[in-house]
């Protein structure tokens, strides 16, 4: 199969499967309609799918640095869906809770491997890479559509029709996985990788993602809501809102792939958070719909550095490719969720623009922790070089026989 017909329908299965992630940040203003659930109990929601999701994604990742595990892609494909499906027919608080977080499970499950997969697939470009994330961010941007679509024409008890995208998800990448092979896209070899671990510049990264991904979770949890009340009530105003932040990160993974094939990925990504701290800062104090234009311009500069993170911090660590993913991809994206619920405090106490204002600050810290960051150098894919290599070889920059 050729590179791009592989990262099309890979990118195509990210979407499906972050539909997922989106859709509880999504469904968070009905649950507050329906089940009178306050702030904190809203941002609960989020921090079940980001808990599991946060200790899941790195074990996963160590799995499929040892082991071949391309069947994780349809099956967590699945149990995304699934658990999103089941999470608004029960009136049990703690039952809900249980369905998204079993969600939240399956989308741990299928970022490391999937990032390899696409890695591998890509050959190391930085463009196809960016594709690859294109797909997520279009299944987060078109979740709180599908969910209005969905939950807004009846309520949550619609929520089982939610299952769908994961069954489009799981038919396009059994294709890919057939096409590559068991052997091509699993396991790992046990010999040297071709450069040392750079450990220290890997942990300053998972520090910068992890500060993205407090502002970005944040923004998804809260400006929904924060939107319609900005907009006397409208809750069109919060779903535009929601559209605008995930839409804008499309545009964003593209714009950096491209930059970074010309710049470099870490000066890419450095810039991008300088430039993000304003947007930000708009999105939260530009009242009326003067607020949209900061909130993609938001979106665009937190997803500039988004695919680029992924393959720096496979760069970083050669050794632990699906590690390095499950973490970049993963755990970091993950801890914002439970920044969440704290930010719902303070909305509670005080109100939401001001709980949202510390947001304004975690670019900037990224920005510095991008500043001490080295570019490593590009990788040499040597899979399709030699396809009777199984594992890393394939996966990992070319170098000494790992076996």
């Amino acid at each position: 199969m050729l590179r791009k017909s592989s990262i099309t329908l890979l990118s195509l299965g990210h979407a499906c499967v972050d539909v997922y992630q989106g859709a509880v940040a999504a469904l968070v203003p009905y649950f507050v309609a329906e089940r009178a659930y306050g702030y904190a109990a809203a941002a609960g929601l989020v921090l079940a799918a980001s808990v599991l999701s946060s200790v899941a994604q790195p074990l996963f990742g160590l799995l499929t640095d040892r082991w071949a595990m391309p069947w994780l892609l349809p099956v967590s494909t699945l149990l995304g869906g699934v658990g999103i499906a089941l999470c608004g027919l029960s009136g049990s608080y703690g039952l809900t809770l249980v369905f998204i977080a079993v969600s939240g499970v399956g989308v741990a499950a299928y970022h490391p491997e999937s990032a390899r997969v696409a890695r591998l697939a890509s050959g190391g470009s930085h463009s196809a890479m960016a594709w690859f994330s294109v797909g997520g961010n279009f299944g987060f941007a078109t979740s709180p559509l599908l969910v209005a679509v969905v939950v807004g024409s009846g309520g949550l008890r619609m929520t089982p029709l939610l299952v769908l995208p994961a069954l489009v998800g799981v038919a396009v990448c059994l294709p890919v996985l057939h096409a590559l092979g068991r052997r091509q896209v699993g396991g790992t070899g046990t010999g040297a990788p071709a450069r040392p671990d750079d450990r220290a510049s890997f942990v300053k990264l998972s520090l910068a993602v992890i500060c993205r991904s407090i502002v970005f979770v944040g923004l998804s949890t809260f400006i929904s809501l924060y939107a319609t009340q900005n907009m006397g009530g409208s809750t069109a105003a919060g779903t535009a809102a929601l559209f605008v932040l995930y839409l804008g990160g499309a545009v964003g993974a593209v714009l950096g792939g491209a930059l970074a094939d010309r710049w470099g990925r870490v000066a890419v990504c450095r810039w991008s958070y300088l430039l993000t701290v304003g947007a930000v800062a708009g999105a939260v104090f530009v009242p009326g719909p003067a607020m949209y234009p900061f909130l993609a311009l938001t979106s665009a500069g937190l997803y500039v550095p988004f695919s680029l993170q992924v393959t720096l911090g496979q760069d970083y660590l050669p050794s632990r490719i699906g590690t390095a993913s499950g973490i970049t991809l993963g755990l970091t994206v993950s801890i914002g969720g439970l920044v969440s619920p704290l930010i719902g405090r303070v909305a509670e106490a005080t109100s939401l623009q001001t709980a949202l204002a510390p947001l304004i600050l975690m670019p900037v810290l990224s920005w510095l922790l991008f500043r001490s960051l080295p570019e490593p150098a590009a990788p040499r894919f040597v899979g399709a070089a030699h396809p009777e290599r199984g594992g890393a070889d394939t996966a990992l920059p070319a170098g000494p026989d790992r076996r």
